[in-house]
């Protein structure tokens, strides 16, 4: 289990996130919504030490990793995939997904679930993944998260700008990886490719937790997208 515990995050003298306190269960997928500037990148960010904090704790399986420096992080399974993707563009995919296997020097074998889940990348090994088109480099970019054999991954907008058929195959990994145990933490704006696959709902609003919800209340009362996140389903 991942938990956040009060957590204060800072960009200068600016608060970003107050008290923010988050906890996932292994296979499970918790989405973090709100509207633009509610501090979901932010919490993402804070969790993998790349924004300064101030108090808090972050746990993993008991251990704690509180104090630990952004380098550290993944080593202890919580893999990332930021919005925009940050692939290194001039590296081939392999070369890629090898750093992503010198992260927690985990071996090639490691490869084998990613390229599995992501057929489309064993055709592109050679290639630079700036020449990838949006939907490969998405894909790449969380084959490369999984070299470390996370026991949590946390996905930035992962659909974002992104045709349908991408965004269904991000949403069957998604639940493939529950299956497998993996702790998932989504951050995303199209709420239909959330309610599909969510079991429980974060509401952040000005760097704060605001609800936190089994997805069925979501179903029973639509009103509360409308209060949270600003759109009707």
């Amino acid at each position: 289990m991942l938990g956040v515990a009060s957590l204060n995050s800072y960009y200068g003298k600016s608060q970003a996130l107050r008290d923010f306190s988050i906890e996932v269960k292994s296979g499970e997928v918790l989405c973090l919504l709100g509207r633009n500037g509610a501090g979901k990148t932010t919490a993402l960010r804070s969790i993998m030490g790349l924004v300064r904090t101030k108090g808090g704790q972050l746990t993993l399986d008991g251990q704690d990793l509180s104090r630990k420096r952004a380098h550290e992080i993944p080593k202890h399974g919580i893999g990332y995939v930021p919005q925009g993707r940050r692939l290194f563009s001039k590296l081939t995919v392999r070369e890629n997904l090898e750093i992503g296997l010198m992260t927690r020097k985990t071996g090639r074998g490691a490869l084998d679930w990613p390229l599995e889940l992501f057929p489309i990348l064993r055709e592109r090994m050679n290639q630079p993944s700036g020449t990838l088109s949006g939907g490969e480099q998405t894909m790449l970019a969380i084959a490369r998260a999984l070299c470390i054999e996370p026991k949590v991954i946390m996905l930035d907008e992962p659909t974002e700008g992104l045709q349908p058929s991408v965004i269904a195959k991000i949403r069957e990994v998604v639940v493939q990886l529950r299956e497998t145990g993996v702790a998932t933490i989504l951050v995303e704006q199209r709420v239909d490719a959330v309610l599909s696959v969510a079991d429980r709902v974060c509401f952040m609003e000005s760097g704060q937790v605001r609800s936190t919800l089994p997805i069925a209340n979501l179903h029973d009362d639509p009103s509360l997208l409308h209060k949270y996140v600003g759109v009707s389903h």
